[in-house]
């Protein structure tokens, strides 16, 4: 039901078309939360019926009509009660990982491009994130307060594709040794 959860944080600042939730969670929910349109529209559904939203139905000329869904109260006390729950560590399912744990059966020349490629890519996130919080943090401190729970959540991806890019670097070391 986590995915419900992020569709009702989505939505509480703002009501939204199922078409911009989607592209919500192509970007900043989708930094960190990660759902298919299909999958958002197929809970959207969900939630409906359960009266945790409701829709506003807008007409529109020589389209479908357009729904706009917004948190019921119903919604935000459900929302409330799973927030002041604990919250389990997430568990970690990493192909990249995986193939790593099996690199002694490849090329030791094939594992450090892995490395530097996957070193890459982590670092390419990194600067998006350190973008984003140049250009929309420059002052935590005059944040309004739901601006300074998502910049927590920046920091928390900051840190993590640090993480990875110093994890990269000692990897790269640790192999260029044994070789």
């Amino acid at each position: 039901m986590t995915l419900a959860y992020a569709i009702l944080v989505s939505l509480i600042c703002e009501p939204k078309s199922g078409y911009d939730l989607a592209k919500q969670f192509d970007g900043t929910v989708g930094f960190f939360w990660q759902a298919t349109h299909q999958q958002i529209y197929r809970e959207l559904t969900k939630l409906e019926q359960q009266s945790l939203i409701v829709a506003e139905v807008i007409a529109q000329e020589g389209r479908p009509d357009k729904k706009i869904f917004s948190v019921s109260d119903t919604g935000l006390a459900h929302l409330k009660t799973w927030l002041l729950q604990s919250s389990e560590v997430a568990t970690v399912k990493d192909e990249f990982l995986l193939k790593i744990y099996a690199g002694y059966l490849i090329p030791e020349e094939a594992i450090t491009q892995k490395i530097k490629h996957h070193r890459q890519l982590h670092q390419q996130q990194l600067e998006t994130y350190q973008a984003i919080e140049r250009n929309f943090f420059s002052s935590t401190q005059d944040c309004p307060k739901e601006s300074r729970f998502a910049y927590l959540t920046l920091r928390r991806g900051i840190n993590f594709e640090q993480g990875w890019i110093d994890w990269c670097d000692e990897a790269l070391e640790l192999v260029a040794a044994w070789e």
